[in-house]
């Protein structure tokens, strides 16, 4: 019988805190990557760093994304 892994809420009840989060996480994936593609181009896996790559721009475009959405956001509840 499959178990059903269910995702931690989050500990704060603010509405842009999963924003935040998220934008967060996006962008230490970015970093962890460099890793990932320094290591997979170290063994000569080209293919396996094209794959990190490509993960690293989504995460970046996230990135991106998520700041204007937070910026946009802010702006508007300042005022």
């Amino acid at each position: 019988m499959a178990t059903m892994v269910r995702e931690q809420t989050s500990p704060v009840k603010d509405k842009n805190y999963d924003l935040i989060r998220t934008l967060q996480l996006s962008l230490q994936n970015i970093y962890r990557m460099e890793t990932y593609i320094s290591d997979a181009e170290q063994r000569g896996d080209q293919e396996l760093a094209s794959w990190f790559r490509k993960i690293q721009e989504n995460n970046r475009k996230a990135g991106e994304q998520g700041k204007q959405m937070l910026m946009m956001r802010m702006q508007q509840e300042n005022g």
